[in-house]
């Protein structure tokens, strides 16, 4: 299984930035995925999940009303758009897969991760 993550750089405050992840060798559809972050010295959070589906999404308290996640079964994809960027967005992003129809909140939740992308925000 190989999840590779991609889309980030350095934004401006009050900018956007579009993630994406790319999987391969797993069925896709028997996947709910999550996007998590984590900042230095800080622990891994959750960021936003998304069933096999993608009927139906959540995304953690500090990034409601900024991100959306979506998914292409088609392409074997899922998808984070941020806007309204903040510094305190500021962390390497992982995708990870969740083998059941629903996602979790949990990083013990989740067996397969990806690398991370970076994404840095200035003030």
């Amino acid at each position: 299984v190989q999840l590779q993550a991609s889309g980030g750089g350095l934004v401006q405050a009050g900018g956007s930035l579009r993630l994406s992840c790319a999987a391969s060798g797993l069925t896709f559809t028997d996947y709910s995925m999550g996007w998590f972050r984590q900042a230095p010295e800080k622990e891994r959070e959750f960021v936003a999940g998304i069933s096999w589906s993608g009927g139906t999404r959540f995304y953690g308290d500090s990034v409601k009303g900024r991100f959306t996640i979506s998914r292409d079964n088609a392409k074997n994809s899922v998808d984070l758009q941020m806007n309204s960027l903040k510094p305190e967005d500021t962390a390497v992003y992982y995708c990870a897969a969740d083998h059941n129809f629903s996602p979790g909140w949990g990083v013990h939740e989740y067996e397969e991760w990806g690398q991370g992308t970076l994404v840095t925000v200035s003030s």
